[in-house]
């Protein structure tokens, strides 16, 4: 196996940089066509997120391995396709084969290198990219085994740790953890959500994933309210509705950091008289707060604020780290699997066929001998000679079928595979 990857992400480049980096849908389909084009063994498959551009090649051709899929010459189809001075681009391209790409793209799927550890994001995006590749057809055996091998890798980092379950977002806190604790089900609760900016942006997804389906957007302007309000299919007002809309609600969010309360404790008091005793959850996002901390004291009101939340975001993100350890050993498992799965692809049938051609030299042998005698012997003695041949045959075939094991653990790097095919005639397709 060849396997090379080149890219940058957050980790290592900036945003202007990885903006300059990314690729159309057209671009990408330009891509897969001029390396079939260049070398139509290559495989090849495009990640390309906000956060990463990572292209993955690879080539089970032995013989155009050392040629076809350089670092230097994936830069260049690369800089070609987006327009660029590959000089240029080759400086923010860091490259990774073969086993470090192998454990990068496994922990690439895994969450494990991503700008937040543990966002469920990323694995769908490994998958489309991989779709994508495939519906170009672009990949082949080997882009299809450290793919499906990534998605498993990171299947196993979501079910036996927890830091895909550890929420580290104050929205997601918020809508995921103690929304939870007051009501079985956002389905057809009423969702009154001050403010239009990034935190009501970010809540609104959390909002509409939780099953939300009642939620009216107020902001002071209703511009900003309107487009938000249409991007996620809400109702919308302004902040000067808030009283009104807060008899009817059953959750209360405040993103708008307004310099004042936008419910003080007396409002708190005659808006209780207007609900009847109704629960309120209300969820205050906001620097400086949204709401009078003293209306959690009134009857029916659940009065969570961002300190609340952020000691909870504090506490996952340490839960989260007492993970990693765990999450690192299941992804160094999985690199040595998938080495071995290649390992036993590539010396299966070079074995099995080093097998087959002794069995025939010991049997045409054992015929022959067998003829000689004539049926002179008893039967036990035929049995005894019959056994005599598959040992020394065993014995014989043992030093370099083990020797094959080991060169194939350390990569092949003795060129054993080769030399056993080409001393025994065992054929190139083996």
């Amino acid at each position: 196996m060849t396997l090379h990857m080149i890219g940058c992400s957050h980790h290592d480049v900036a945003m202007e940089v990885r903006e300059r980096l990314s690729f159309t849908s057209e671009q990408v389909q330009r891509l897969y066509e001029t390396i079939s084009r260049l070398h139509p063994s290559a495989e090849s498959v495009l990640l390309s997120t906000c956060n990463r551009v990572e292209l993955y090649a690879a080539t089970s051709d032995r013989r155009d391995a050392e040629s076809v899929m350089t670092t230097e010459e994936l830069s260049n189809v690369v800089a070609g396709i987006l327009g660029h001075d590959p000089a240029t681009i080759r400086g923010h391209l860091t490259p990774r084969h073969d086993r470090a790409a192998v454990e990068h793209l496994f922990r690439v799927a895994s969450s494990l290198d991503s700008l937040v550890v543990g966002e469920a994001q990323i694995l769908s995006q490994v998958k489309q990219a991989y779709d994508l590749a495939n519906l170009a057809d672009a990949t082949g055996p080997i882009t299809h085994a450290v793919f499906q091998a990534a998605n498993r890798a990171a299947k196993r980092v979501q079910t036996e740790t927890s830091i895909h379950r550890r929420r580290l977002s104050v929205p997601s806190v918020a809508v995921g953890e103690i929304v939870p604790e007051v009501f079985e089900t956002l389905r057809g609760k009423r969702v009154v959500l001050c403010g239009a900016g990034e935190m009501a942006e970010e809540t609104l997804r959390y909002l509409k994933t939780g099953g939300a389906d009642r939620i009216c957007v107020l902001n002071r302007t209703r511009e900003r309210g309107v487009a938000l309000a249409k991007a996620f299919d809400t109702e919308v007002g302004t902040l000067d509705q808030l009283t009104e809309r807060v008899v009817e609600a059953d959750l209360l969010i405040g993103t708008t950091s307004s310099e004042s309360p936008l419910i003080d404790a007396n409002e708190c008091k005659q808006l209780g008289q207007r609900r009847a005793g109704r629960l309120l959850l209300i969820l205050d996002l906001a620097v400086p707060r949204d709401f009078d901390a003293s209306i959690g004291d009134a009857p029916g009101v659940y009065l969570y604020q961002i300190d609340d939340l952020r000691a909870a975001c504090d506490r996952n993100r340490r839960e989260r780290e007492k993970q990693l350890p765990k999450a690192h050993r299941i992804i160094e498992e999985e690199v040595l699997a998938f080495e071995a799965s290649l390992q036993q692809r590539a010396t299966g049938p070079v074995i099995a066929q080093l097998r087959q051609r002794a069995d025939r030299v010991k049997q045409q042998e054992l015929e022959r001998l067998l003829g000689k005698l004539n049926g002179s012997q008893d039967a036990a003695i035929t049995q005894e000679i019959q056994k005599s041949f598959d040992r020394l045959t065993n014995k014989l075939l043992h030093p370099p079928m083990a020797s094959l094991r080991d060169d194939a653990a350390d990569g092949h790097s003795r060129g054993l595979l080769e030399a056993l095919r080409h001393l025994f005639n065992l054929g190139e397709d083996s």
